[in-house]
């Protein structure tokens, strides 16, 4: 069964930094793009920053210059480097995971993907 664990969120005052971390553990197939995204209160969700499968990086524009993502594939697992963190970034923070196949309910599917369960962003002040 693949799980996304998720881990680095909490409280954070203005201009402070926080790395947050996605594990990916049972994905049998290849990992092709992660992304992390987040909802703020009241807001919709929003993609934060992506990696697709040729290895492009895009974010939001108003998170350019102050987070960072990468990926490391031996260990399956995705990061977010958030530095010079605003109140404005507080909000629940989700990777997402794509791979080029999945077996799901006896159904093979191409292209499939798994979201974390979410990590809590808090930014004061």
């Amino acid at each position: 069964q693949v799980q996304l664990v998720e881990s680095g969120g909490g409280l954070v005052q203005a201009g402070g930094s926080l790395r947050l971390s996605c594990a990916a553990s049972g994905i049998t197939y290849a990992i092709t793009a992660v992304g992390w995204y987040r909802q703020g209160p009241g807001k919709q969700r929003e993609m934060v920053a992506t990696i697709d499968k040729k290895g492009s990086i895009n974010y939001v524009d108003p998170v350019k210059g102050r987070f960072t993502i990468s990926r490391d594939n031996n260990k399956n697992t995705v990061y977010l480097q958030m530095n010079l963190l605003k109140p404005e970034d507080t909000a629940v923070y989700y990777c997402r995971i794509f791979t080029d196949g999945a077996i799901v309910d006896e159904v093979f599917y191409r292209d499939y993907d798994y979201w974390g369960q979410g990590t809590q962003v808090t930014v004061s002040s």
